[in-house]
């Protein structure tokens, strides 16, 4: 078996449409391959591109422009300049003659209903309904003979001597900083005047002018009456025009030259040894940016294929090795899907580190969560594998730098795919970041003794690495889940969660079956064993064992490993009914799995481990009583499906087996043996392994390990009475559920 094949315990079986030679098989994988290099060509600048080094360090080597480009100002001192062209913005607005008529009709109405009042309780109620506010005081001094027409004559002189002049809403200065407004005269703006805020006549400066004309200077309470039908009956006449302001400060924002400099063809940029100064970086990452450009648009097709092929065959080496060595996972579309999923979060994490990180190297490239997830989900050979061509696709691109971006990767990267290969439990994941943070102190060891680095590299590449391994393995605890929903693989740590007899199914199957959770332990030893010896896998044959016959839960007392000695309601039932009670266990048992949400691959369990076998015992009882009588068969027939996997053919096997050594009298070892025997015999004559990829030898293995494991062991059983025919009819109904 592979390895993969293994991990998931089912064996694949491709519908005629995606059996490997056909085209549509292989073009959908491969389709998948070019999307890849796709992802990898967008996502990183093209190889050979510059790299920039970063200011105040040492250049490398001299850098001569290989033609002229442009060097683009940063964001920053756009924004800078943007703001201080905008320091200089004069806001516009206008001049709005046509509102001192507005506040003169108001003014009238106003007074006209303060003139229908005679007492100053209506003066009050008046005032209120055109919107003017007056206490039992002020109307009490204004209801006087003559008041009203002398406030209505100095309300009517300040609206027109003074609103003309250009009033703005009170709080102008608040909101208005600009040193200078513009001030359009007319609604279509013939004429425009530059005036200063100061000269701006105010509302405040507007109402400071009443004492010109105020009917009694000297009152508090007619003051009060003055300034309230002044703020009643005022409209302002200077108002600002914004969408004139945002035009104008769109004008300047677009008078803003992005442009810093221009460097002329064959111009040195930097001379090899020199310190990198603002200036220099700036022209270094202009151009990087546009040699990026150029290879993206300016049709260098030979350059574009270059890199997207030689993205493609890095990931085609990756394809070849799981079309020969790894079928299972190559012809499994689910697991090819997740594949390259994993292989584009990758991708575009390590891009994103790129883009958004500062300095950013290869100990933050997320490939230890590749290589965790790979070999928690198929194994560790293809872990190694991917590590690698993760690290070479990868560290490769320019913008890591190369060869030692791809060893400081793959050490992590193996480190990863190593630190899991026995995990059993998810705490584990703790001792692989262990792991991993100490690989990567060792390839930053290397680094330092090959280049003469200083110590504080050593560190900063553990402490990167360690910070890239923490957040892999959390990431694989998050996302395994998905992965195992997408590719249909049970991992070990699910099946070590589900094995865990405090779950809810097994501890109903503990308290309300107890024969049927016995049955279920003894039985998942014994096909444990059996798998480990002939290389499946045990774990899964473990618990697939423990929730085979969950079914029985519905109703226990059915089953002849849950009754009391002289209690068999089968007795009152006929046969088919009784073989319809036992037959329905595999339907219930569904339910309940697909209830609880149990994995395929131990869902698989419950029906496979029956497979297509007669219910031999009540179809015996059946004949006998109908004598001649024509029987359906098929209503004492289990409804299968036949064992797909190894390990459910295993348990079909060992559930039988485990069923009759319990009802065994004097069991010596030949009495097991030929008990063995027989029971695995009926059932590879049935034809119950048609469909399962268990080999004559692994049979022969099989069969071996289930005599060492009961040779001088007896377990009591309930018996059936003895029946004529063949074995006694104690194993029929032991073995048949």
């Amino acid at each position: 078996m592979t390895e993969d094949s293994r991990k998931s315990g089912l064996r694949l079986e491709l519908a005629p449409s995606e059996r490997p030679g056909r085209i549509a098989f292989h073009m959908v994988r491969w389709g998948l391959l070019v999307v890849l290099a796709l992802l990898t060509y967008l996502l990183y600048p093209v190889a050979g591109g510059s790299d920039v080094v970063n200011v105040g360090e040492v250049a490398p080597a001299e850098v001569i422009a290989p033609f002229e480009f442009l060097v683009p100002k940063t964001d920053e001192e756009i924004a800078r300049e943007t703001a201080a062209l905008e320091a200089t913005l004069r806001p516009y607005y206008g001049l709005r003659e046509a509102e001192v008529d507005t506040a003169l009709t108001i003014a009238t109405a106003v007074f006209a209903a303060l003139d229908s009042a005679t007492t100053a309780a209506e003066l009050v109620e008046a005032a209120q309904r055109v919107g003017v506010v007056l206490s039992l005081e002020q109307a009490e001094y204004l209801v006087e003979d003559g008041r009203r027409q002398a406030f209505e004559t100095a309300v009517q002189t300040m609206l027109r001597r003074q609103l003309v002049r250009g009033v703005p809403t009170a709080g102008f200065r608040d909101v208005e900083r600009s040193p200078e407004i513009v001030i359009q005269r007319s609604e279509r703006g013939e004429v425009e005047d530059i005036v200063p805020l100061d000269s701006v006549f105010t509302f405040e400066r507007f109402q400071n002018t009443r004492v010109t004309v105020h009917p009694d200077p000297n009152s508090g309470v007619g003051d009060r009456v003055f300034v309230g039908l002044l703020n009643a009956v005022f409209r302002p006449t200077l108002v600002p025009l914004e969408e004139k302001t945002e035009a104008s400060r769109q004008e300047l924002r677009a008078s803003v030259n992005p442009i810093k400099d221009t460097v002329r063809e064959n111009e040195r940029i930097v001379d090899a040894n020199d310190v990198v100064t603002p200036e220099t970086y700036a022209k270094l990452n202009a151009l990087r940016t546009e040699l990026f450009r150029r290879e993206r648009t300016e049709g260098n097709l030979e350059g574009t294929v270059g890199q997207i092929l030689n993205n493609a065959l890095l990931l085609a080496l990756f394809w070849v090795l799981l079309m020969l060595f790894l079928p299972d996972t190559y012809g499994s579309l689910k697991k090819m899907i997740a594949i390259a999923l994993l292989f584009g979060l990758v991708v575009i994490g390590a891009a994103a580190n790129a883009r958004f990180i500062p300095g950013a190297g290869p100990e933050l490239i997320p490939i230890p969560y590749a290589a965790m997830l790979v070999t928690v989900l198929i194994g560790g050979r293809l872990a190694m594998v991917t590590a690698m061509v993760l690290a070479v696709l990868i560290g490769s691109q320019a913008v890591y730098g190369g060869a030692d971006a791809v060893f400081i990767a793959l050490v992590g990267g193996v480190a990863a795919g190593l630190s899991v290969r026995s995990i059993r439990r998810r705490n584990q994941l703790l001792v692989s970041v262990l792991a991993v943070t100490a690989a990567f102190l060792l390839a930053g060891l290397t680094m330092k003794l090959r280049y003469e680095l200083p110590y504080t590299s050593v560190g900063l590449t553990a402490v990167l690495g360690g910070v890239n391994a923490m957040v892999s393995a959390a990431l694989v605890t998050f996302t395994l889940p998905l992965f195992e929903g997408m590719t249909g693989v049970t991992t070990e740590l699910t099946l070590l969660e589900l094995s865990d007899p405090n779950r809810p199914l097994l501890r109903r199957l503990a308290t309300e079956t107890p024969g049927t959770y016995a049955h279920s332990l003894a039985l998942a030893n014994l096909c444990e064993a059996a798998c480990n010896a002939i290389g499946a896998n045990g774990l899964l044959a473990r618990v697939g064992c423990y929730y085979h016959d969950i079914g029985k839960l519905k109703k226990p007392q059915y089953f002849v490993e849950n009754q009391a000695h002289g209690a068999n309601p089968h007795d009152k039932l006929k046969p088919e009914v009784s073989a319809a009670m036992i037959r329905n266990h595999v339907r219930e048992g569904l339910l309940l799995a697909n209830e609880h949400r149990l994995p395929d691959a131990v869902k698989a369990f419950i029906p496979e481990h029956h497979g297509t076998m007669e219910i031999t015992y009540f179809l015996d009882r059946a004949r006998s009583r109908n004598g001649a009588g024509e029987i359906n068969v098929e209503e004492f027939r289990y409804p299968g499906p036949k064992p797909r996997s190894i390990e459910t053919a295993v348990a079909m096997f060992g559930d039988s087996v485990e069923a009759a050594i319990r009802v065994l009298e004097d069991p010596t070892p030949e009495k097991i043996q030929d008990a063995i025997d027989y029971l695995v015999r009926q059932r590879i004559e049935a034809g119950q392994l048609d469909h399962a990829p268990l080999t004559m030898a692994q049979v022969t293995q099989v069969r071996d390990e289930f005599v060492r494991v009961y040779e001088g062991t007896h377990h009591n059983r309930i018996d059936y009475p003895t029946s004529t025919g063949g074995l006694s009819s104690d194993w029929d109904a032991a073995t048949e559920s």
